[in-house]
C-alpha cells in the first residue's frame, strides 16, 4: 500500500519506502514533475470550446496525441453528428480493464475578469493551498487529467507495466451537454471495449481544506437549454429594438420572458413549480440519510461556506439539512440573461427580444426526456406557447451500488493514503456518467482523485501544484493516488 505520513506533506511522504514499486513510481513522477506541468500549461493554451465551435478538430487530435504518448495504443479520432471524440486502449494482458473518461473541452471565458491570463497557465501563490496553476480547464478537466497522464508516464519510464488493462473514452461536448455522447460510447469498436470494464471513472481533484474526499454513488442529470421571447414569435411587441419611450404603448418581450420564468419556481426562487416535476423524484433513501449525516458530521461547514463564498443557506437551514436539499432536489438555475443593452450607460431601447439560458439538474428517478416535455407543456399550460425552447444537450441522472467492485477500490485506495473519504448520494453536479450505467453499457461510472483546485467555470480557475497543506497533494501526490486506485482495483 502507499505509505503517507499524516504529518509530512504528500511529496515527502510519497518518498517514505523507496524500495517499494510506489515508492520507485514516487521518485518517477518527482523526475517528470517539469515535463508534467509543461504538458499542462501546453493543454489549456490551446482551449477547445464546444459552444464557440473552437479548436475542436485541433482538440481531439491534441487529446489523441495525449493518449499515444501516454501508452495507448489504437487511438482514433472518430466523428460524431457534433464535434469529434477520442478513443483509445493499453491492453497490459491483466485480467481486469478499467475505464477513463475525459472531456476535452472547456467552459467559455473573458480574459478581462481573469488576474492571471486564462490560457498562459500561470503558477501563483493560493494563500492556504501552496503553488496553483491558473487557467481555464485548470480543475475542470484538464488538471486532474493531466495528473493522471502523468502517473502513466512515470509508469511506462519506471519500465512497470500497469495490472490493469485501460480504456480511455474522451469527449469535445461535456460543456454543452454532451448531446453526441451516446454515438460515442456504443460506437462499434467502442462498446464491446467499454464492457469488458470493472468500470469507468473520471479524474478528479477534489480534496477539501482538511483532505477530505467524498466517494459519490452517482450524480445528478442535466438539461442545457435556452427559453427565447421575441416579438416575432409573439406577434406582440417590436420584431427588433426601438426606443423605450414606446413602452407606454407597445409590449416588451423581455418582460414576456421573466413573466414565464417567474411560474417555474416558487417565488423565493429556490423549489422548482412546474407542472408535475416532482411526480417521479424519488426519496432519499434511510441509507442515503444516514450517510448524508455522516458527510456532515465530519465536514466544516464555515470552510464550507468560505470556499463557495456564502454566508448563509437556502431558508438559513441547519448544515445537514442544507447538504440534503444539494443532493436530493431537482433544481431549475437561470445561469445566463440577456436582453438589450448591457453596455456601459443607457440605451433607452424596447428590445425585441430576450434570452434566458438554464440549467435543469434532475435527480433519481427524472429523466431528461420528461423534464424537456414537462417544461414545454408547463409553458404551454401557463400561456406561454410562444416562448422558444431551445435545448442544447443533457442527460440522466447516475447511480452507482455502493457494493460495485470499483466502488470499493476507491475505498481501499483512500485508506492506503490516508485520506478521509466519506461515502456520499450523488454528486450535485452533473456529468454523462449514465451514458456508461445505463444499457447497453451498463458498468459502474464515478469520479476519483487526490489533490485539489477550484474556480470550474469561473474566472482564476485555478489546479494545485504544490501543496502547503499538510492533508492536501500536490500534482505530484495526486499522480500516485490514480496510481494507487489501479493498484486496489487490480487487487478487490
Amino acid at each position: 500500500m502507499l505509505p503517507v505520513a499524516s504529518a509530512l506533506p504528500f511529496s515527502q511522504a510519497l518518498m517514505a519506502a523507496p524500495d517499494s514499486p510506489r515508492g520507485a513510481l514516487a521518485r518517477e513522477i518527482e523526475k517528470g514533475r517539469d515535463a508534467d506541468i509543461a504538458r499542462l500549461r501546453e493543454w489549456i493554451a490551446l482551449p477547445s470550446i464546444a459552444a464557440e465551435n473552437r479548436n475542436m478538430r485541433e482538440g481531439a487530435q491534441y487529446m489523441a496525441g495525449l493518449a499515444r504518448d501516454a501508452g495507448f495504443t489504437g487511438v482514433e479520432v472518430i466523428a460524431t453528428d457534433g464535434h469529434p471524440g477520442v478513443f483509445g486502449v493499453m491492453d497490459n494482458g491483466a485480467p481486469t480493464t478499467l475505464g477513463l473518461y475525459f472531456m476535452y473541452d472547456v467552459k467559455q471565458f473573458d480574459p478581462a475578469e481573469w488576474s492571471s491570463p486564462p490560457l498562459e497557465g500561470r503558477i501563483v501563490d493560493k494563500p492556504g493551498w501552496g503553488s496553483a496553476l491558473v487557467g481555464r480547464g485548470a480543475i475542470n478537466q484538464k488538471g486532474p487529467e493531466a495528473t493522471l497522464l502523468a502517473g502513466l508516464h512515470a509508469m511506462r519510464r519506471a519500465g512497470i507495466r500497469p495490472p490493469v488493462n485501460l480504456v480511455l473514452l474522451a469527449e469535445g461536448e461535456e460543456e454543452i451537454g454532451s448531446p453526441h455522447f451516446r454515438q460515442l460510447a456504443t460506437h462499434a469498436r467502442v462498446l464491446p471495449a467499454l464492457k469488458k470494464c470493472a468500470g469507468i471513472f473520471i479524474p478528479a481533484c477534489w480534496q477539501g481544506p482538511d483532505g477530505e474526499v467524498s466517494i459519490n454513488l452517482g450524480a445528478k442529470g442535466v438539461v442545457e437549454l435556452e427559453l427565447v421571447a421575441s416579438g416575432k414569435a409573439w406577434g406582440r411587441g417590436p420584431t427588433g429594438d426601438i426606443h423605450s419611450s414606446n413602452k407606454a404603448s407597445v409590449d416588451s418581450p423581455v418582460w414576456r420572458l421573466v413573466q414565464a420564468l417567474q411560474t417555474l419556481v416558487t417565488p423565493d426562487g429556490n423549489t422548482a413549480a412546474i407542472d408535475g416535476w416532482f411526480e417521479n423524484v424519488r426519496p432519499l433513501t434511510a441509507r442515503e440519510k444516514e450517510l448524508i449525516a455522516i458527510s456532515a458530521a465530519s465536514s466544516d461547514e464555515a470552510k464550507v461556506k468560505q470556499m463557495m463564498g456564502v454566508t448563509h443557506w437556502i431558508d438559513d437551514l441547519p448544515f445537514e439539512q442544507a447538504i440534503e436539499r444539494q443532493a436530493s432536489q431537482p433544481t431549475v438555475n437561470i445561469e445566463g440573461l440577456v436582453a438589450g443593452y448591457t453596455g456601459p450607460g443607457g440605451k433607452t431601447i424596447l428590445p425585441g427580444k430576450a434570452v434566458a439560458k438554464l440549467d435543469l439538474r434532475l435527480v433519481p428517478n427524472q429523466t431528461r426526456a420528461e423534464a424537456e416535455r414537462k417544461l414545454r407543456a408547463h409553458l404551454d399550460a401557463h400561456g406561454f406557447p410562444d416562448v422558444e425552447m431551445n435545448v442544447s444537450g443533457g442527460y440522466d441522472p447516475t447511480e452507482v451500488s455502493e457494493n460495485a467492485r470499483l466502488i470499493k477500490a476507491q475505498e481501499k485506495a483512500y485508506a492506503a493514503m490516508g485520506v478521509k473519504a466519506n461515502l456520499y448520494p450523488r454528486l450535485a453536479g452533473s456529468w454523462p456518467g449514465s451514458t456508461f450505467t445505463a444499457p447497453p453499457v451498463s458498468i459502474p461510472a464515478t469520479q476519483f482523485g487526490i489533490g485539489h483546485g477550484s474556480g470550474a467555470h469561473a474566472p482564476d480557475e485555478y489546479f494545485v501544484i504544490d501543496s502547503t497543506n499538510p492533508k492536501v497533494a500536490g500534482m505530484s501526490g495526486a499522480a500516485l493516488g490514480f496510481v494507487e486506485l489501479i493498484y486496489q482495483l487490480a487487487a478487490t
